[in-house]
């Protein structure tokens, strides 16, 4: 039998719909944002593969890799469960949408997994980050990215 590598994506989408499909989730006014976690750290990771993407930008794409996967950010995982990606969800959005108004909005639609339009997504999360984050910690978050 021939050995497969896992699907990291499909298993992170999974992983997430199991949490919103539990009673823990219904309470939670952020359930259905936490279904953009997979489908951002998968678009991250592409554009920072790509070759049309700038240096510059490849490496704002990698600092943002780098704090969605690191354990100590703003709303840590293994405190919050996964509630914890509300911050990396929020911070991939505003570093894609720079990206978005320095580029070619294609170069990001290009490699989106997730359903509906990548650009509205990211409009979308952009649109409650402060709520969703709290606006003081939003702002700080915001200037280590800039």
């Amino acid at each position: 039998m021939e050995y497969q590598e896992p699907d990291i994506y499909q298993e992170f989408r999974a992983k997430i719909q199991r949490w919103i499909d539990s009673q823990e989730a219904r309470n939670s006014k952020w359930a259905e944002y936490l279904m953009y976690a997979p489908d951002l750290f998968h678009l991250l990771v592409r554009l920072s593969l790509d070759p049309d993407v700038s240096s510059g930008q490849k490496a704002k794409l990698l600092a943002v890799i780098a704090y969605f996967i690191s354990p100590f950010d703003v709303f840590p995982e293994f405190v919050l469960g996964p509630l914890g990606l509300l911050d990396d969800i929020a911070l991939t959005a505003w570093v894609l949408n720079s990206m978005v108004n320095e580029s070619d909005p294609e170069i990001v639609r290009r490699y989106w997994a997730g359903d509906g339009d990548s650009l509205e997504a990211i409009q979308r999360i952009l649109a409650i980050a402060d709520d969703m984050i709290g606006s003081g910690l939003w702002e700080r978050l915001k200037k280590k990215f800039d």
